[in-house]
């Protein structure tokens, strides 16, 4: 519907964010939805990208993106806290949308709130139910007013429920090459990164395994330089401190450095990565970096994982196509040797190169290609609100 056919002035609408992907989703919706109807006023939970994009932020979700069972139980107190004082501003203001991203743990706890205060959610980002929680289907219909998702397959999981579902496409592909146009990439033959993750909890357990990996391949091959993408600097402290405790003199001689926030360039230049589960995988996908996907959880979260969540793949890109484009290694599977292994088979000259480079393509064209999914994303949000 054209955005002029509905006055949506004083109108307010809430953005919740509470990862690192779901901020820079949530920060391109909110100026796309201020592009449509400027007199909006935006709020939410989010990070720094949110901020910049000009949402009050209430809550700072920088360091909210906890993973795994156990970890969540360790905060949950903290997390009971941000969320009675959302709930209470909720109540107090009264958006006339709120809008969930992704999240799932905080974010339909708290769709059940707005259904008893009767404020509109449009959820932005389903919540992988698919994998992990297909009884909360009927409970998300009865909770959201609309659903957005961003992976094609995803619109046919609620076809058993009334529940306004819409493709919109991948935020990602805009963003990305708005940031690195295909024309301005140059990839460098030696450049390899390391992309243990955006958590604490995913740096303390891969920041080894990947140096480690680092070192093999270095012995192998000399002239590899190897960078490890930081997304900031508490990250990035992190890491070191890691490499520092580890006491390996063959580290001095590593070609090895840590960048903070030049992540999506990096990866637009270099040659191959290794990178924790998650987001990265799509983003490794659009901006055409082979990669091999790694995984690793607190054994007890792990285990109950493995009992709720059934997918053959972990890593997004594998899940779009349906069939693994990039080799998973989880649990006791992260052993730098076979890291190292896989990386030299996507490596240039590798056996998997190709074949990777040809199913990338494949990704992001099932993801919607040029689609703008943001700007698509933000007129479904204001069509709540007419």
């Amino acid at each position: 519907m054209p955005p002029e056919s509905c006055n949506h002035t004083g109108k307010k609408v809430w953005i919740f964010a509470g990862e690192s992907s779901g901020d820079m989703y949530g920060a391109r919706l909110a100026e796309e939805v201020r592009a449509l109807e400027s007199a909006v006023q935006i709020q939410g939970m989010g990070g720094a990208a949110m901020r910049r994009a000009g949402v009050d932020i209430l809550v700072d979700s920088t360091e909210l993106g906890i993973v795994g069972f156990v970890e969540v139980l360790k905060h949950l107190s903290f997390f009971r806290v941000i969320f009675r004082q959302l709930v209470d501003q909720v109540a107090a203001q009264r958006p006339d949308v709120v809008v969930l991203i992704d999240y799932p743990g905080f974010n339909i706890r708290f769709a059940r709130e707005m259904e008893k205060l009767g404020i509109r959610v449009v959820y932005y980002v389903s919540p992988q139910v698919w994998a992990w929680g297909k009884r909360r289907i009927p409970e998300l219909a009865r909770l959201v007013t609309r659903m957005l998702v961003i992976f094609p397959f995803e619109q046919n999981v609620y076809d058993s429920v009334d529940l306004d579902t819409r493709f919109v496409g991948h935020p990602l592909i805009r963003i990305l090459r708005e940031q690195c146009p295909a024309e301005a990439q140059q990839r460098s033959d030696n450049l390899v990164l390391l992309l243990p993750g955006s958590r604490f909890s995913e740096v303390d357990r891969l920041t080894v395994p990947l140096v480690q990996t680092a070192l093999r391949l270095h012995r192998v091959n000399p002239s590899y330089r190897f960078v490890i993408p930081a997304p900031r600097e508490a990250i990035r402290d992190r890491i070191q401190g890691h490499i520092d405790n580890m006491g390996n003199s063959e580290i001095q001689a590593l070609s090895l450095s840590i960048e903070v926030g030049q992540t999506t360039e990096l990866m637009a230049t270099a040659a191959a990565g290794v990178a924790a589960s998650g987001t990265v995988t799509v983003q490794a996908a659009i901006l055409g970096l082979p990669i091999v996907v790694v995984y690793r959880l607190n054994p007890l979260s792990y285990w109950i994982g493995k009992h709720l969540v059934k997918v053959p793949y972990i890593a997004m890109a594998n899940l779009v196509i349906g069939e693994e484009l990039f080799e998973e290694y989880i649990q006791a599977e992260v052993q730098p040797d076979r890291l190292c292994t896989a990386l030299q088979r996507i490596l240039p000259g590798g056996e998997r190169r190709n074949a990777v480079l040809t199913g990338m393509d494949r990704v992001v064209e099932a993801l919607g290609g040029d689609k703008n999914a943001s700007r698509t994303a933000a007129e479904a949000v204001l069509d709540v609100i007419k």
